[in-house]
Parts: structure tokens; C-alpha cells; sequence
């Protein structure tokens, strides 16, 4: 079996992977197949558990029969005709039948004997969800190649809109908004002799109910009680600013040293925060009322949540790779306009790379059923007394560390000048005083084996040299097993010592 199957496997059902023990009955089949088709594609695997454990399917089976069968219920309950690819593969002498998906072009497909308006059926995280009314609609755009913000609305005067904060932003970088440029950017249609706003229009100027963003500061890690918490309306380009000056003032400023020169600096890089934000009000849904942007501030992190998860013919691993998939084609084309988008696809990568180079964790960006959450982490835990080395570089460590420890501890140590871990990264570095396999971590944390925790819980931790793998030269060994570092030792010790003195 190849190793990126089985990884896939390990990590378990998601928005492109559904397990099935043994061939499910045919409106279950077709259920899945029409939800990847509409969404992103998807495998269907046959012969694996709910539980990531594979079963096989029977070895005697007449696979080309099999292929026949789920190949007629397929043709038979869709509309339009999808056709999936079929194939087997042997692990450890037990055989796994595998239907791939891929994303049509006839979008919407359904089920025929319930209708489009009422048998279509999308992919939200790792399930089937029924499509309401609304994004039916949508996937019917999607098929012509247009999005929700380009629609005209003939219920609004052109006349009775006003402007100037949009002209304003246009006039700050030296360009003129007219209406040839209006139409040009898909914000106005001309019909009949008079001219109407697109959705854009509004939702740019603030004029859409959910066009809004709500924040908040919260005590502590959790969402108990508030410090402070605003919302903002109005036009999109104020609500940027005003969401960037609330975000500022709940996170810490410090000062660095750059040669003979002082800086100063936010303990996340405030052009990191900002293309989190800016991608937000780009690449969110606003065909559904009632969701708004979140944007929580807590002890340990900033969280910034979207609603609409990722385009529909994208993934997260996608997204990670820099493939850019646009939602709201017009107000990209306006942000784009005004210099806010530099390059398509580049955010995410610039995001990571500012975050890297102010010795800040890595984000973490995940698709939570129908949000994108992304989660910037602050300097939360940390050790208490900064030094200066010999060359005069500074240095955060921790008063237990001894003459004694090596010189490669102190270096893993000491490399960031503040490291960040929650509750269960600290728990599992406890936990791994012993060698222990990643389903050993998984089951102590009482996480799923999904490929989001893999990385909050294991390769954040081997990234910050806190843990090691047992078997380096082969990181996808399936007995490998992960032990706690003397730096993480270091870490665990000095995080008791601070909770005592609390």
C-alpha cells in the first residue's frame, strides 16, 4: 500500500475520505459520490473500519462484478451521469476497494428520485450534508464560472448609494473611481438605461446585514468571560482598520535590538494578523445571513474565524501549497485594485514565512465544518529570565538550567526566544518520558487520529525539538514512536515550577 494512502488512512474521514467496512446500500453510496462530486471529489474506501482499522474486503469477490454493481447503482440514483474511477489495492494481504471521485462540471448533481432542489447532497467535514435552497443556487453558479458577489441587485438604486468610502481608498493610492471603473471591477451593471449595484457593492460599503465582525478579549484560554469585546459595521475597509487597532491593543509590544537601532514589535507579526483578516472578508460566505466574522483574542492565541469553509474544489492541503481558489470574485478584484492582495496565491506561504522569521509558532489554519479557523499563537508559556550570551544576542532560559546541561540542550532551549504550548502539548511531552507511538499519545489526549492533531501534537512538538522520534531516518515507520528531549524535560519542569508559584 502506498504511504500517502495509508496516511491518509491513519488520519482518518474528512472532507475527501469516507470509510465504509463492507459496500454500503446503494442511496448511501450514491449520497457520497453526488457530495464529492459537488464539493471537491473524494474517495469512497471499502474494507476500512470506522475506527481507521482495515478489514479487507472478501479476497474471493468478483471484483470486475463489484465494479458493475456500485458502476449501475451509481448510474441509476444520479443526475447528472458521474463516473468514477475503480480500483483495488492489497494491504498486508487484505484487499481494499476504492471509489474515486472527482469534482464535476454539470454542477448541481442529485439524487434523482428526490430532485435538485431536494436530493443534492455536499461534503461538510467528514459527512453528507443535504443542500438547502441557497446553495443549490450556488453550486449552479459555480458550474457557469460566476460567483454570489458578481450577482446584480435589481432591488437597489445605484443613486442612493453612497461612495466616498470606497472613492476615498481609491484616491489614498492615486487612482480614479468612475463608472467605467465601476463596471470594469464588476461592481455595477447597466440595464435598461440605469445602473444597479452588484453584491459587492454593498457588501464592500457595509450595506449587507451580515457584511459585520465580531471581537472579543477573553480572560484566560477559554471562553469564559470577557475583557473587552466589540462589533464593527460599515464599510469593509474601516472595519479592516478598526479590527486591526482592537487586536493591537490587547497583544503585547516589545522592543528589539537591531544593531545600534531599537524596534518595536508585536509578539505576532501584525502583517501576519492582517492577510488573516484580509483573506476573511475576501474568501468568506455572505450568502448566508446570521454568520458574521469572529476574531478572539485569548491569554494563548488569536483566533480568526471565517464562515463558509474552503471553495469547494479546494482542500486544506491545497490551500497549504499556495493553489488559490477565489469565492468573492469582485471584492478580490477590488482589494487586488487597491494593493491589499500583492500576488494570488502567496498569503498563506507569507503568512508562515513572517511568523518563522519573527520566531513565532506556526499557524494553524483548519476547516472546521463550514469555517475556516485559523489560530496565531502568542507568547503564553514562557520561561522567566532573559539573558545576554556572548555575541550579545538575547536569550529567554529558565533559572533551573544548570552548568551541567549541554551545550545542544541549551541551544534547543534557547533558540526561540519564548515558546508556546497549550495544556495537551504539555501533557503529551509528559506523557512521552517513554517511547510512545502516536496512537498511544492520541488515546491518552482522548484526540481523534486526525491529521490536524498529528500536527498540533507531534510535529509542532519534534519541530520545536522537544520531541524526537525513535526512527528518524524513517519518519512513517509504522512502529515509530516518539520520546520526550532534554529540552523538553526542561520545558515540562520549568512549566511545574511556575504553576507552584502562581
Amino acid at each position: 500500500m502506498d504511504s500517502c494512502l495509508q496516511d491518509k488512512i491513519l488520519a482518518g474521514e474528512s472532507k475527501v475520505l469516507e470509510f465504509k467496512e463492507i459496500l454500503p446500500q446503494g442511496d448511501k453510496i450514491a449520497k457520497t459520490v453526488i457530495a464529492f462530486s459537488n464539493t471537491s471529489g473524494g474517495q469512497l474506501i471499502i474494507g476500512v473500519g470506522d475506527d481507521r482499522t482495515i478489514k479487507g474486503i472478501d479476497p474471493d469477490v468478483d471484483i470486475f462484478e463489484l465494479q458493475d454493481r456500485v458502476a449501475s447503482i451509481i448510474y441509476d440514483l444520479c443526475y447528472p451521469n458521474i463516473l468514477p474511477e475503480f480500483y483495488t489495492t492489497n494491504v498486508d494481504g487484505k484487499l481494499l476497494f476504492i471509489i474515486e471521485v472527482y469534482r464535476g462540471n454539470l454542477l448541481p448533481y442529485y439524487l434523482k428520485k428526490e430532485g435538485r432542489n431536494h436530493g443534492t447532497y455536499v461534503r461538510i467535514g467528514s459527512s453528507n450534508r443535504k443542500a438547502d435552497v441557497e446553495t443549490v443556487i450556488d453550486l449552479e453558479r459555480q458550474r457557469i464560472n460566476r460567483s454570489f458577489d458578481e450577482e446584480i441587485c435589481f432591488d437597489t438604486s445605484f443613486d442612493s448609494l453612497d461612495l466616498t468610502p470606497l472613492q476615498k481608498r481609491f484616491e489614498a493610492r492615486g487612482k480614479i473611481l468612475d463608472i467605467e471603473k465601476l463596471k470594469s471591477l464588476k461592481l455595477v451593471q447597466e440595464e435598461h438605461g440605469h445602473l444597479y449595484p452588484s453584491q459587492a457593492l454593498l457588501i464592500l460599503l457595509g450595506l449587507r446585514e451580515n457584511a459585520t465582525v465580531k471581537c472579543a478579549r477573553f480572560k484566560g484560554t477559554t471562553m469564559g468571560s470577557f475583557i473587552d469585546k466589540k462589533e464593527y459595521s460599515g464599510d469593509l475597509f474601516s472595519q479592516l482598520d478598526q479590527v486591526e487597532m482592537f487586536i493591537k491593543n490587547h497583544l503585547h509590544l516589545a522592543g528589539v535590538i537591531k544593531g545600534l537601532q531599537r524596534e518595536d514589535r508585536y509578539e505576532i507579526p501584525m502583517e501576519a494578523i492582517r492577510e488573516v483578516i484580509l483573506n476573511a472578508y475576501v474568501h468568506r460566505d455572505y450568502i448566508n445571513l446570521g454568520r458574521d466574522i469572529k476574531v478572539g483574542i485569548y491569554d494563548d492565541i488569536v483566533n480568526i474565524v471565517s464562515p463558509g469553509g474552503f471553495p469547494s474544489s479546494i482542500t486544506i492541503e491545497d490551500v497549504l501549497a499556495g493553489r488559490s481558489e477565489t469565492r468573492n470574485k469582485a471584492i478580490a478584484r477590488v482589494f487586488k485594485e487597491l494593493d491589499y492582495i500583492e500576488q494570488w496565491g502567496s498569503g498563506i506561504k507569507r503568512i508562515f514565512s513572517w511568523c518563522e522569521e519573527a520566531g513565532v509558532a506556526k499557524p494553524l489554519i483548519t476547516e472546521k465544518g463550514d469555517f475556516v479557523d485559523v489560530e496565531l499563537y502568542r507568547e503564553y508559556t514562557s520561561v522567566q529570565e532573559s539573558v545576554q550570551d556572548d555575541v550579545g544576542k538575547k536569550l529567554t532560559v529558565s533559572e533551573s538550567v544548570s552548568e551541567s546541561v549541554s551545550e545542544s540542550v541549551s541551544e534547543s532551549v534557547s533558540e526561540k526566544k519564548r515558546i508556546n504550548l497549550n495544556e495537551k502539548q504539555i501533557m503529551t511531552l509528559e506523557f512521552c518520558s517513554l517511547p510512545r507511538t502516536s496512537k498511544e499519545i492520541f488515546d491518552m489526549l482522548e484526540v481523534t487520529y486526525h491529521s490536524r492533531n498529528i500536527k498540533l501534537y507531534i510535529t509542532a512538538l519534534v519541530k520545536q525539538k522537544l520531541l524526537i522520534r525513535t526512527n528518524p531516518d524513517n519518519p512513517k515507520d509504522k512502529n515509530q514512536k516518539y520520546i520526550t528531549t532534554e529540552a523538553g524535560k526542561l520545558y515540562v519542569e520549568e512549566n511545574d515550577n511556575r504553576r507552584k508559584t502562581r
